[in-house]
C-alpha cells in the first residue's frame, strides 16, 4: 500500500495536419513553457493531487476531460510532458509499467482469450520477480541437502529417458529422471541467473496438460497456485477457474479482471470505467463488491468514471476534472453542498441543479422577472461588492417544492412527468419565460398532469449562488 502523489502534472499530444487546438489551451493559463507549444494540444494541465495510503479516489469528468489519460501516466502507458509521479517514497517517472507495482483493470477487461481464468490470474503472478525469488529460494533449502546423492544419477539419466515410453509408469520415471537432472543442475553455482530457471519453466509449461498427478509443479507454481484460489475464493469464481473467457457472462469476466489485478497484490489499484460494459442491475451489484473488497483489502484505488452515481457511492474523495484540470477535490457530500464552481454545481447531482439568472440589490434582495424574495443574513457579508450586479441562482430539484401563489415564488407549467414510483420528476419551463426549463422533485402521491400550472417555492436556506463571470461559487460567512 503506499501514498499516490501528482506534481505539477502536464500532457501534451502533437497537433495533426490541420487540426485546432483543444479547448483547454484557451480556457487555462499556462504556467509551464515546457508543457506548451503552438504544435501542440495540452490534455492535462497543471495537474495537483494527493492520493493518500489506503484511500479509494475518483476521478470524475465529461468525455474527453483526460481522466483516463490521467490513468495511464500514472500506469506508465503514458510519458509525461512535465511533471512528477511519486508512488509511495518512489519517483517512477522513468520506470516501466511493470516495475511500478501497479495492478490496471481496464474497461474492456482485457482478458487472455486462450487461456483460462485460472491462467488469466496466474499470468502476472508467473511473472512477478517476487515470486521467483521466493520460489528459488525454497528450492534451494531443500537441494543442498541431496546435492551428492543427485550427482551420483546424472550419468545415467539421459539413457533411462531415450529407453523409456508409453506407459504412465514410464512418465512417472521420465518426470522423476528430469527433476533429478534440474535439481543437480540447481546445485551448482551456475544454476541462480539462467539455467534452473529455463529447466523449471520448460518442465511446467510440457507437462501442464498431462493429469494432475503427472504435473511439475515448482514452489514458485505452487505459490502462485495457492494465491490464485484464495483470489478466486474471495471472488467467489472458484468454479470458473478451468473456463475460458468466452464461456464467462460480463459480470464474471470483470470479476476475472478484478481478480488478476488482486493476485499481483500491488501497491495501487488502477481502473479505467471497469462497469461501463455492465447492465444497470449488475454494475449496482458490482459496485458495491468492489467498494467492499477495497476496504477489506486497503489497497490505495484510482478509479475512473464518468457517472457522477458511481463517484458519490464509491470514492472516499472525488475529483472532478474539465479540459485537463481539476475542478474540485473534496469528499462526495461536500462537492454536493458545496460546489466550488458553476461547472460542478451542473455535474454533480442527478438531476442536476437548476440555474436562473437573478439580480441582487443590498443589503439581501433577490430579484427576477417572476419572483423576488430576501436572503438570510448569513449571505450579507459575502454579497456586499455585488450589489445592483447580476447573481447567477442555483437551487436542486428536491429543493423546489409546490406551494401557493405568492411573490416569492415561480409560476411554472408541467412539460413532462417522470413517475418513479418511489418519487416523481417533473420538466417544467417558467410561465412568462417558457426557453427557461427546471426539474423539479416531488413526492409520488401528489398527482400531476402535463400542461399543469403549479406554483413553487425555493428552500431559500438552500440556494447556491455563482459569479456571472468567475463562475466561482460565492459562499455565505
Amino acid at each position: 500500500m503506499a501514498q499516490v502523489v501528482l506534481e505539477n502534472i502536464y500532457k501534451s499530444f502533437p497537433l495533426r495536419q490541420g487540426e485546432q487546438e483543444k479547448e483547454a489551451n484557451s480556457v487555462a493559463e499556462s504556467v509551464s513553457p515546457v508543457a506548451d507549444s503552438p504544435s501542440s494540444n495540452s490534455v492535462l494541465r497543471r495537474i495537483n493531487l494527493t492520493v493518500e495510503d489506503g484511500e479509494f479516489m475518483v476521478l470524475v469528468g465529461p468525455s474527453g476531460c483526460g481522466k483516463s489519460t490521467l490513468l495511464r501516466s500514472i500506469a506508465g502507458l503514458e510519458v509525461l510532458t512535465a511533471g512528477n509521479i511519486w508512488v509511495g517514497d518512489r519517483l517512477v517517472n522513468d520506470l516501466p509499467p511493470k516495475d511500478r507495482d501497479i495492478a490496471m483493470v481496464f474497461q474492456n477487461y482485457a482478458l487472455y482469450p486462450h487461456l483460462t481464468v485460472y491462467d488469466n490470474l496466474a499470468f502476472g503472478l508467473r511473472r512477478s520477480e517476487r515470486e521467483k525469488e521466493e520460489g528459488r529460494r525454497k528450492k534451494e533449502e531443500g537441494r543442498r541437502k541431496k546435492e551428492e546423492e543427485r550427482g551420483k544419477k546424472v550419468e545415467g539419466i539421459k539413457g533411462k529417458i531415450q529407453g523409456e515410453e508409453g506407459s504412465i509408469q514410464k512418465i512417472e520415471k521420465i518426470r522423476n529422471n528430469v527433476e533429478e537432472v534440474i535439481n543437480y543442475l540447481a546445485s551448482n553455482s551456475f544454476k541462480n541467473s539462467l539455467i534452473y530457471p529455463l529447466f523449471e519453466d520448460f518442465l511446467g509449461g510440457a507437462t501442464r496438460k498431462l493429469p494432475p498427478g503427472l504435473r511439475y509443479l515448482s514452489e514458485r507454481e505452487k505459490a502462485v497456485g495457492k494465491r490464485v484460489r484464495e483470489v478466486a475464493e474471495l471472488l467467489q469464481i472458484e468454479s470458473l477457474l478451468n473456463r475460458l473467457p468466452k464461456q464467462l457472462s460480463g459480470g464474471q469476466k470483470q470479476r476475472v479482471a478484478l481478480g488478476r489485478a488482486m493476485a499481483r497484490n500491488p501497491e495501487v489499484f488502477l481502473m479505467d470505467e471497469p462497469l461501463s460494459n455492465l447492465d444497470a442491475k449488475l454494475r449496482a451489484e458490482t459496485r458495491s463488491q468492489i467498494v467492499q473488497l477495497q476496504r477489506q483489502l486497503g489497497t490505495t484505488t484510482i478509479y475512473v468514471t464518468h457517472d457522477q452515481t458511481e463517484a458519490m457511492t464509491m470514492g472516499d474523495r472525488i475529483a472532478i476534472m474539465k479540459v485537463g484540470q481539476l475542478q474540485q477535490v473534496a469528499q462526495p457530500l461536500e462537492l454536493y453542498n458545496k460546489p466550488a464552481n458553476l461547472f460542478v454545481a451542473e455535474f454533480i447531482g442527478s438531476p442536476p441543479m437548476n440555474f436562473l439568472s437573478v439580480q441582487f440589490t443590498a443589503p439581501l434582495l433577490i430579484y427576477h422577472p417572476q419572483f423576488r424574495f430576501t436572503l438570510p443574513d448569513i449571505w450579507a457579508k459575502s454579497l456586499q461588492q455585488y450589489d445592483g450586479r447580476g447573481l447567477i441562482l442555483g437551487i436542486r430539484p428536491e429543493h423546489l417544492s409546490i406551494h401557493p401563489p405568492a411573490t416569492k415564488n415561480l409560476s411554472v407549467q408541467v412539460e413532462i412527468v417522470e413517475a418513479l414510483g418511489h418519487e416523481t420528476y417533473l420538466r417544467v419551463c417558467l410561465t412568462d419565460a417558457p426557453a427557461v426549463r427546471m426539474q423539479v422533485r416531488v413526492p409520488p402521491e401528489r398527482s400531476i398532469r402535463v400542461g399543469e400550472e403549479l406554483w413553487l417555492a425555493i428552500a431559500h436556506d438552500k440556494i447556491h449562488l455563482f459569479d456571472p463571470d468567475t463562475e466561482l461559487a460565492i459562499f455565505p460567512r
